[in-house]
């Protein structure tokens, strides 16, 4: 074994555990965004600190706005926005997709770039329609970052016209910055269907949260130009980050509980109730918590994940378990997230014995007894949690880079050490 690698511990025993989990990266960075464009000083209150939350915090503050770290709370103090700036963007998503209009409303040029692989996730579409909208933008035709914003302090705003169905971020990014230009924004998509549109739910809920007027249709989304309240953002626990935890107690046949589940919430990580029922699994809300219980056998599912991809790799390990086989569809703008998630699912499951096949949108996966090797992440912090649950049956699985789960959930491996003594 390298000793780089994490083993990934096998569950000698069913899970029985309650299982804490940090804030929402997803809430977080779009709690940071509007208190940043607001009028007034804000609060958020239990945010995520990952890699990903703190590359938006520092972004915003190399533009000139005041963020302090308390114990359970960042306090955010608006400024006028101004460059020059280096933004760096890591592999984050909402940072590359929430941080450009921003910077269109600074003074002064915002150097923006990131990881390697960040500079082939898409970014045309929202380039083009910040240009559209009057910003100034120069990449060098690429498309694709290291890009520089030329901000002038205003941006004009307007109607503009994209193509989404890479990512839901490319709307919210847009979105969360129109209230502060000049005739606000209508943002129409056209194209095939865009993806996790409960991720588009919560960014518009947390616009109107904040004093915005959205209107929303087929397609279309509507912001007027008007002031972003200063106020108190209290984040939910990362619903998606909860997977492989409530996951564990299907594979093992035991009981784990996360505290804090939100009775109503935008956050696609709540689909977990219904497909880990549809697996097999016990599921029961309750003043306690999301409480899943495993009956000691699960099946496969054929699941169209289209809304809630960032679940598919825990979901695919799960299958690759089970007793049946699945088929995970709705999901080819994975191809283009911190990996090609199909693609490294693909190879990493089959690599310690596995069958699981390609589809042109998604996996079909047909289980088989699987052997332990080496389970690369590709710099995919939802891949080390993939790996964990097959680490619960199957002995050996050695995680290349646990580290870069660090993206979304720092502590990982401490908190699954913890579930699996019982002391979650």
């Amino acid at each position: 074994m390298s000793s780089s690698h994490w083993v990934a511990p096998v569950a000698d025993a069913p899970v029985d555990a309650t299982v804490p989990l940090p804030g929402s990266k997803s809430m977080t960075n779009r709690a940071l965004i509007l208190a940043a464009l607001a009028e007034g000083p804000g609060t958020v209150v239990r945010p995520l600190r990952s890699r990903d939350t703190l590359l938006m915090a520092d972004a915003l503050r190399g533009l000139g706005v005041g963020i302090v770290e308390e114990d359970d709370r960042w306090r955010v103090s608006p400024n006028e926005l101004a460059g020059p700036a280096q933004v760096d963007v890591g592999l984050a998503g909402t940072v590359m997709r929430f941080l450009p209009p921003v910077a269109a409303l600074a003074r002064g040029p915002v150097d923006v770039d990131g990881d390697p692989r960040s500079r082939e996730r898409p970014m045309g579409p929202i380039l083009a329609a910040l240009r559209a909208l009057g910003a100034e933008i120069d990449d060098g035709g690429r498309d694709a970052m290291p890009f520089t914003v030329r901000g002038t302090g205003a941006v004009a705003g307007g109607a503009v016209t994209i193509d989404a169905s890479g990512s839901s971020q490319l709307v919210s990014g847009l979105l969360l910055a129109a209230p502060r230009f000049a005739k606000g924004v209508e943002v129409r998509h056209e194209g095939p269907p865009v993806p996790s549109a409960p991720h588009l739910e919560m960014t518009v809920r947390m616009l109107r949260e904040a004093g915005a007027a959205v209107e929303t249709g087929e397609d279309v989304w509507r912001v007027a130009p008007g002031a972003i309240l200063g106020r108190e953002w209290v984040i939910e626990p990362d619903l998606s980050n909860a997977a492989q935890f409530l996951g564990a107690a299907l594979v093992t046949g035991g009981r784990v509980t996360v505290p804090g589940w939100p009775d109503g919430t935008a956050q696609p990580g709540d689909a977990l109730r219904g497909l880990l029922a549809r697996m097999g699994a016990e599921v029961a809300a309750g003043p306690d918590g999301l409480t899943v219980r495993g009956t000691g056998t699960f099946h496969g599912v054929d699941a169209d994940l289209h809304e809630v991809g960032e679940l598919t790799p825990v979901l695919a390990a799960l299958a690759a378990l089970a007793g049946t086989p699945s088929r995970l569809t709705g999901i080819a703008h994975l191809r283009g997230h911190e990996t090609d998630r199909l693609a490294a699912l693909v190879s990493e499951i089959n690599g310690l014995g596995g069958d699981v096949r390609e589809l042109p949108d998604g996996l079909e996966i047909r289980p088989r007894p699987l052997h332990g090797g080496v389970f690369r992440t590709y710099d995919d912090h939802r891949m080390v949690m993939a790996a964990a649950v097959l680490g619960l049956a199957v002995p050996g699985v050695e995680v290349e880079n646990v580290a870069t789960v660090g993206k979304t959930l720092p502590g990982f491996t401490e908190l699954w050490g913890r579930m699996l003594t019982g002391k979650g």
